[in-house]
């Protein structure tokens, strides 16, 4: 499912129009990315579970020779899916 079909179905679910829709969407997304900037765990039960977690730097393998290399720190986002999908 594509960002269109995904609005389409929002605006058919609520009886929203398909801009409206798609604003709210864009509302909700944006939220989200501001939370992780701010680095704030959101938590929508049965549902997901977003957060923050820094990775450090580790050595690793290059398959093709074995020679070894360093892979550098980083900052991931984190998603955990609830039962709600699955279920």
């Amino acid at each position: 499912m594509n960002r269109t079909e995904l609005v389409a179905s929002v605006a058919d679910k609520t009886g929203l129009t398909k801009v409206k829709a798609g604003e709210t969407l864009d509302a909700v997304l944006a939220t989200l990315a501001e939370a992780a900037k701010a680095r704030t765990k959101v938590v929508l039960p049965g549902w997901l579970t977003l957060s923050v977690a820094d990775r450090p730097e580790r050595e690793a393998r290059n398959p093709a020779n074995g020679a070894t290399i360093k892979v550098p720190a980083k900052t991931v986002v984190k998603l955990k899916a609830g039962s709600k999908f699955l279920g």
